[in-house]
């Protein structure tokens, strides 16, 4: 693996709306609840994507998904990327990404791989620019999702389940500095996005407080 990963200079489509939340669109950025991004973290299989969108939804904001529009740039997947240039370039394009959607991107929901909070840069522009929701996901829970796919670089080893180990036991000590933490299960995802999106409203009318 060698070589350096090209991604566009600008992005496919405006980053302030990259996805736009589907269904009901009668919400406006005047009357949504944010104010700047909610950036999703968590690891592979937690529902980042899925969920942010709906959650996009109900919040009224447009949605983006960091992994696709690193594909967009790349003018490649994932694992290509992965296979091509190796990880260290893939997580360079993925700061570079990601600093983008959120300088740019305004009020919105953005999903973000699982390795993206981990990297202290771009943990400490989340910080100081937009808002941090982990959903948090058991062991079990997450490898039955992920191993319903197989484009899973970092899974593909002699043992995933030891790697999602490794990785959990890794990551989560980072994760929990998110500014939120959501605690996630096996149930119907609209039962999920419901209690996010409460644990949301509920972070902003804290911020929104006046000490006393």
């Amino acid at each position: 693996m060698s070589g350096t990963l090209t991604m566009a200079a600008c992005p496919t489509t405006p980053a302030a709306a990259t996805e736009s939340p589907p269904g009901d669109t009668s919400a406006t950025a005047t009357d949504a609840p944010l104010r700047r991004p909610l950036v999703l973290v968590g690891l592979m299989g937690a529902g980042k994507s899925s969920i942010g969108r709906r959650l996009a939804q109900r919040l009224g904001v447009s949605f983006a998904d960091a992994d696709s529009e690193i594909e967009k740039a790349a003018g490649r997947t994932i694992p290509e990327i992965f296979e091509a240039f190796g990880e260290e370039e893939f997580r360079n394009g993925e700061r570079r990404v990601i600093r983008r959607l959120i300088e740019s991107g305004g009020p919105q929901v953005l999903a973000t791989g699982g390795g993206a909070f981990m990297a202290d840069d771009t943990r400490a522009l989340i910080k100081e620019q937009a808002t941090s929701l982990w959903l948090k996901a058991d062991f079990e829970t997450l490898f039955e999702r992920v191993s319903k796919r197989s484009n899973r670089p970092l899974l593909k080893t002699a043992d995933p389940k030891a790697t999602l180990r490794d990785l959990m036991a890794r990551r989560y000590p980072v994760y929990g500095e998110a500014d939120i933490v959501v605690e996630t299960c096996r149930v119907p995802i609209e039962e999920t996005v419901d209690k996010v999106y409460h644990a949301v409203l509920d972070h902003l009318a804290h911020a929104a407080t006046p000490a006393p």
